[in-house]
């Protein structure tokens, strides 16, 4: 599973990273320094960075700025007007409603063999589980998430997840299933003397280990401080380095669908508009003053600004009469009528919730007692979306699998590359349990299934391996007590009422 290799010079390790496309004309340090540069300005990473940015609640709406018609009919920045900027975050609650659906419940693996199921749950603990669900918020973000499994300093497995937006995959087929290599472009802060700066990182990730460089001027020039290595390091009773690469490139892609579209490019319109929506409300309503159009007749002042100015600072304005003509102030009132608003608000939240493909829990709530039927409804969206994620997801768990076999097996822990293991997500829906309780029931009673997967279904049921556990231990306590019982029901069923004139042992008094 692991392959051994020798480790020389820098110039060998640029020499040895061989990924699709690099043996052209120009040499890999070029091709790498162009590919970088791309990457960072493509609009794939920019998409990725918004799905984040509008995650975290920075919206475009913060950069909003209020514009008026001006001379010549064209748009020119006010600064004298309301200008909120509202955000009502109805996308970051769909991920999250998401990634709980999907993930929110500790995955169950379930295999037969009793040490490969110990095993995989020291290696996927809760850990894991936190970790899992960040690169899977990242996959809907972005598109994209990653993991990446490696060892720490004491030897132990771990797994790390890469934000999509420092990963350029280099792979291997169009359909995006097998990887090359990759890289991983990132920010690290730094002090040069009293000075913090900003360095770019850039690590080549290849079947030869990796390579790690600092990114200058669009060049790549060796790390010096952080060299570059394989994945794994064993330090023998001699004090000498041996140095070890996985067969395989060990980056693990989550993706949200196959076409890898991102969550927030079916969206970022309607949640823009929601945050428009509740922005000009509010800057209406703050233009009070305004929604009073003021007509004036012979105002005794000098321009508007100075109008404006002794209206809202004294409440009066000095009006005369011209040539017979009496001052006055006439209105125009113009209302702002909030039912429309709140219209619009309830059209572009629905339509979020169905292109984002989620469900609303208002309907579960005027609901009442809903029936399974109505669950179903509901969740329909929810479930079709689950379904495609998770197909993405089995087959990444199918390529993580084979680095924790390979783990397994260089540890000395068990050869278990051609384990059945099944990989069970369980979703966190609301579900009538007594429902799935009776159907449980019913299908197990029937004998057309067996109780491992009745258990796998069974709604009280978290870890079907201790499930099982639990009720062997209960029907052997059972069988303990009936055996004490029958032990002593012998002894006192063989005296009473002795004819022989015994005692109670059957020997003369």
């Amino acid at each position: 599973m692991f392959e051994f290799l020798d480790f020389n010079s820098e110039t060998t390790q640029i020499n040895n990273i061989i990924m699709t496309g690099a043996r052209t004309r120009m040499t890999d340090k070029q091709f790498l320094e162009k590919e970088i540069v791309k990457w960072i300005r493509s609009p794939e990473r920019k998409a990725m960075i918004i799905g984040e940015r509008y995650y975290a609640g920075d919206h475009d709406i913060l950069r909003r700025e209020r514009m008026v018609i001006g001379e010549g009919g064209k748009l020119e920045k006010i600064e004298n007007l309301p200008n909120n900027r509202n955000i009502d975050n109805q996308y970051a609650k769909m991920v999250d409603q998401k990634v709980n659906y999907l993930l929110g419940k500790p995955l169950t693996f379930d295999t037969k063999n009793k040490a490969y199921s110990d095993e995989l749950k020291q290696i996927f603990n809760k850990q894991f589980h936190r970790q899992l669900k960040s690169a899977g918020t990242d996959s809907l973000n972005g598109a994209i998430g990653w993991i990446f499994p490696y060892y720490d300093s004491t030897g132990a497995l771990r797994f790390k997840r890469f934000p999509p937006y420092e990963i350029l995959p280099f792979w291997a087929d169009a359909e995006h299933t097998i990887l090359d290599g990759f890289l991983r472009v990132y920010h690290v802060e730094a002090y040069e003397g009293v000075l913090e700066k900003i360095i770019d990182k850039v690590e080549v990730y290849d079947l030869s280990g990796i390579h790690r460089f600092i990114l200058q001027n669009g060049s790549l020039i060796p790390d010096v401080e952080a060299p570059s290595s394989s994945y794994l390091v064993v330090i023998d009773e001699k004090g000498e380095e041996n140095k070890w690469n996985w067969a395989k490139i060990p980056l693990i892609p989550l993706k949200y669908n196959a076409k890898e579209i991102s969550l927030i490019a079916r969206v970022k319109s309607l949640q823009d508009g929601i945050n428009a929506i509740i922005s000009d409300f509010e800057n209406n309503i703050q233009e009070d003053p305004r929604n009073t159009i003021l007509v004036l007749r012979n105002y005794e002042g000098t321009n508007l600004a100075e109008f404006r100015r002794n209206l809202s600072q004294y409440g009066v304005v000095k009006v005369r009469t011209i040539d017979g003509v009496a001052g006055d102030v006439d209105t125009l009132t113009v209302e702002v009528n909030s039912e429309n608003y709140k219209a619009i608000l309830e059209i572009f939240k629905k339509a979020l919730i169905e292109n984002a493909r989620g469900y609303d829990v208002s309907e579960l709530r005027s609901a009442g007692s809903p029936n399974e039927m109505n669950i179903k409804s509901i969740f329909n969206d929810i479930d079709l979306d689950a379904n495609d994620m998770e197909t993405e997801y089995q087959a990444a768990f199918e390529e993580l699998l084979w680095f924790v076999n390979a783990h397994l097996a260089n540890t000395g822990k068990g050869n278990f590359e051609n384990e059945n293991v099944d990989v069970i997500f369980n979703r966190d829906g609301v579900v009538v349990e007594s429902q799935v309780i009776d159907d449980c029931i019913k299908v197990y009673g029937a004998g057309v299934i067996s109780h491992r997967s009745v258990l796998a279904q069974f709604p009280w049921v978290d870890d079907v391996d201790e499930e099982l556990k639990r009720i062997e231990e209960e029907k052997q306590k059972e069988t303990d007590a009936m055996d004490e019982y029958a032990k002593t029901f012998g002894k006192t069923s063989s005296t009473p009422n002795d004819n022989s004139g015994g005692g109670v042992d059957g020997t003369e008094e």
